[in-house]
Order: C-alpha cells, then structure tokens, then sequence
C-alpha cells in the first residue's frame, strides 16, 4: 500500500491582502472563503484513497516560529494532530521547508509520498483536486517528480506557467517552465492549449526529494540536515536548529529542482505533470479574493456591516464598524480596527509598496492586528492614551498565563464571563462574573481559567510604561522567555 503524507507549507506574509493579513497573522490563518480559515480548509480537503493509497494519520506543517500557537490552534479545531508542526525560525523559501519535512517523514521504515500543499490555496471543487491526487500518486510512488497544472481559463500574466510535454500513462512529461509573462505572451500561452499555470503543488516521495537535493542543491541539503539534527520537540512543535537552517541557501521548489530535471536526465528523476480543474486560486491579491467569491447582482462581494448604493464589481470587508459606499466601481475597501484599505481594484499589486513603507516606519499595523493571539487565548487593545490601557482578554478553558510580574505598571481585573483563579503574591483566589481585583505593581501574579467556558475580561493597565515587553515571566506552561 502507498502512504501519503501531507505536507502543508504555512510560510509567507500574504502583503497583498493587507491589512487583514498581517506579517504575525497572514491570509492562510484568515477565512478568507467560507468560515474555515485556508489552513484548515487546506489540511481538510485530504481525504483518504481507499485503495489507492493510505493517509498518513497527521499532516507535517512548516510554519514560522512567531504564528506556531494559532496555528497548532486551528488545526487542533479542525480536528487534526499537531505533532508535526516544524518551526522555521528564519523563511527561506519552499525548497528548504520541503527538505526539512521530507527529513521528518523519512524518519520510520515507510517512505511515504509527500502530497506537497501551499496552505493559502482556494480550491473550489475538492472532488476534482482528489481525483488529480489518486491520478498522480502511481507516477510519484514510482520515484517521479509531480507538479500540478492548473487549467488556465484567462491569460494571466501573475502567474508562472508549465509547457506540457508528450502524455504518459495519463499524465505529461515536463517541457519546460516559464516565468511571469507579458499579456500577449499569455494569450499565446492559453491559445496554444499546451501551457497550465504553475499552482505550487507538488508529490514526490521523500526519498526522491532528499536525493535530488543532494545532488542539485549540496549546500542546501546539508544545511538542511544539520539543522534538522540539532533540532528538538518542544510541545507540539520540532524546533529545528537556527544558526544551521540561517546557513542554508533560500530556494523555491522549483527553481531549486523542478526545472533542472530536464537538464540532469543522469538523475534517473524524471518530472511529470498533471492537469488540473478544480477552481484553484491562490488568493495572491484582493483583486484574486474577488474573482473566486459569490457576488450579488451587481458583480460585489462583501462581508461584515455593509451598506452599498450604486455600487458595483466591488469588494467590501467590515471587521468592528458601519462601512457604507455610494456611487463607487471596480473598488476594495478593507476596514480592520486599526487600518483601512481604500484602492482601485486594478492596482492591487501596489498594496505591498503600502506595507513596505509602514515596515520602513516601523508601524505595528504591518506586523500584527489589534488582536493578539496568545496559546492560552486572545487580547485586544481597545482603548489607550497617556499612562493607561485598556484590553479585552480571552482566556481559553483550561488555560493559563505565566507566573509574571511587571516593573511599570499595575493592573486592575474586571471579569465579564466565566471563573478566574488568580494568583496575587502570596495568595490564590477565585473571582466570577462582575468582580474584580487590583495588581498592584511589582507584585508576581497569574491569571488562569479553571472552568469549561472561554474566560472574559478587561485589564486596565496604568504606569510610566505600558509596553508588553515589561514581563518578567517566572513559570510559564508554554516554555516562553
């Protein structure tokens, strides 16, 4: 039997679909389409083959060090294990996070086929994306290296493309790859029939991918290993070793190996591809959001407290307020509680010279939201101004913050919902609905919810400095600094 192992790639900023994708919180941890966020849609729409192949009982995720909580968190809602989340501390495209995964998977007497998935693709027809994997599993078991072609139904220029080459057994050789291409290059390209936009998404088993780096990237494969090797399980995360993994070379799976497999035939790695029409998108942009979304009659998509008059082929996002539009066309306007985003819908690829200008002020609105995930729940920074803050603070049941203490602040606690057990020095008391208690500065303290209902609360913070750096933790559950 052939055991596939899904392999979900959760790296990437997604800086085109700011500010709802923020460089802590990106597209493929939003729902963007439909209520489950990319990451879960994309870890649920793997099923298993019956005969055709075996599933591997937990997908590998690799994602960045700094999202590893709401990530564990998501998957652990849409019903799959965390076991294998690996850490990237630093991004170094997808070529290295393959390698890392492949290393993990080869680890048992099985060497699986990996079923390679960028974790922010839209894909509508799920049946259709599992017929091309049960298509394509023979010529990856038999050591073949298979991408998927996406149908193209328009001339795309934000896409690469993959020339097909002569059928085999249901499936093409690889000809060649080409880059981005101008409109009338990608006219050519859909009038030929031979050209399917390049999706990302690749199987290969481990074993083969391992020896295609090591013989096309050195250098990343041994980077790769030693940083894998000095690497540990901490929780639900393998965190792998970071002065090794900064050393390796930044690849894409591509152009690392996918493209040199034509030129290096003494590899005995051959590339095939598999076509595929299954309402994919990789939602780069909001201008792509828009096109994969239901609209209303007069071509607008919108979510959230929307009021539109002769308004249309718009999108339209409401996070916490009213957003009302009269008399505007081919728009996007995002409001998020700290930012909105007001642009014709024809420059969406702009909207990074946006967030690289606020990185270069060193704003927060490029890096995070007003909401903070935390692994024992959430914060949200409603209200500030000289020498106070206000949050609203979820704490999941169960859950705990660490034993800490602040140097420049007191607090006051109001519960809203739910039982707190504080810790306040030397005591350890509980609190329900509609009391409170005071922090006062310098005194070590904890704030935890041993009850089976999220704990509500609001915090206000006051002192000389408010910043969440003044946290001295003592003890914490989650192995936090």
């Amino acid at each position: 039997m052939i055991h596939l192992q899904p392999v979900i790639l959760s790296g990437g900023s997604g800086t085109r679909l700011w500010p709802l994708s923020r460089e802590q919180h990106p597209k493929q941890l939003l729902p963007l389409i439909g209520t489950e966020t990319m990451l879960q849609a994309t870890a649920l729409r793997i099923q298993d083959g019956g005969k055709d192949y075996a599933l591997a009982s937990m997908p590998v995720v690799v994602c960045n060090e700094e999202y590893r909580f709401i990530t564990a968190e998501q998957l652990r809602a849409a019903g799959k294990s965390t076991q294998h989340i690996m850490l990237e501390p630093v991004g170094r495209n997808t070529a290295p996070a393959l390698t890392l995964a492949a290393l993990l998977a080869a680890q048992g007497d099985i060497d699986p086929v990996l079923l390679v998935m960028p974790a922010d693709h839209v894909i509508r027809d799920v049946g259709a994306f599992q017929a091309a994997i049960r298509q394509a599993v023979p010529h990856a078991a038999a050591g073949a290296m298979v991408t998927f072609g996406i149908v193209a139904d328009r001339p795309e220029t934000g896409y690469g493309y993959i020339q097909r080459g002569a059928p085999v057994d249901g499936a093409h050789a690889i000809a060649r790859f080409v880059e981005k291409p101008d409109a009338a290059t990608a006219q050519t390209y859909i009038d030929s029939g031979d050209y399917l936009w390049n999706s990302g998404l690749f199987m290969v088993r481990a074993s083969v991918w391992l020896r295609a780096i090591e013989r096309l990237q050195p250098a990343m494969g041994k980077a790769c290993r030693a940083a894998f090797d000095g690497g540990k399980q901490d929780n639900d995360f393998y965190r792998i070793d970071k002065a090794a993994f900064e050393a390796c070379p930044a690849d894409s799976i591509d152009y690392a190996v996918m493209e040199k497999l034509v030129d290096t035939p003494d590899l005995g790695i051959e590339g095939r591809i598999i076509p595929l029409s299954a309402g994919w998108s990789d939602v780069g942009a909001w201008d792509a959001l828009w096109q994969v979304s239901e609209k209303d009659g007069a071509g607008n998509v919108t979510r959230g407290d929307v009021m539109l008059e002769q308004a249309s082929d718009n999108l339209v996002f409401a996070q916490g307020r009213l957003v009302a539009c009269v008399g505007i066309d081919n728009m996007v306007v995002v409001e998020t509680p700290d930012a909105v985003l007001v642009a014709d819908k024809d420059k969406m690829q702009e909207v990074k010279s946006i967030v690289a200008r606020l990185k270069t002020q060193r704003r927060d609105e490029a890096l995070t939201h007003r909401k903070i995930h935390r692994p024992w729940g959430w914060y949200d920074s409603i209200d500030g101004g000289e020498r106070f803050q206000v949050k609203r603070i979820v704490v999941n049941p169960g859950c705990a913050l660490s034993l800490q203490m602040h140097h420049h602040r007191a607090e006051h606690w109001i519960i809203v919902k739910g039982t707190a057990r504080i810790t306040r020095g030397d005591e350890v008391f509980l609190l329900s609905e509609n009391q409170s208690t005071y922090i006062p500065l310098g005194v070590t303290h904890r704030l935890e919810n041993p009850g089976k209902f999220p704990l509500e609360m609001i915090e206000v913070q006051s002192g000389s400095y408010l910043g969440e750096d003044d946290i001295v933790r003592f003890d914490d559950t989650y192995g936090r600094k």
